[in-house]
């Protein structure tokens, strides 16, 4: 199975740092090979059409923007 490219974005608050964790809880659990990001910049997030942080993007589609989502939440997207 081809690596998943995750990328996270949010400008390192909390929420943004709880989504991180929960992502990489997910992966693990999954047992699937994922190269995970983080995208701080504010100009990147924008550019991106985020309006709303954190968000979750997977190999480039963003999938969730606004919300903490559980690992479990993760898993769904990634299944």
């Amino acid at each position: 199975m081809a690596t998943v490219k995750i990328e996270i974005f949010g400008t390192g608050c909390p929420k943004c740092k709880a989504l991180e964790k929960s992502t990489r809880e997910a992966v693990g659990q999954l047992g699937i090979e994922a190269e995970i990001t983080k995208v701080e910049t504010l100009d990147e997030i924008v550019s991106r059409g985020i309006l709303m942080t954190p968000a979750i993007a997977i190999d480039g589609e963003v999938r969730s923007s606004g919300r903490v989502l559980s690992a479990a939440d993760v898993q769904k997207l990634l299944k």
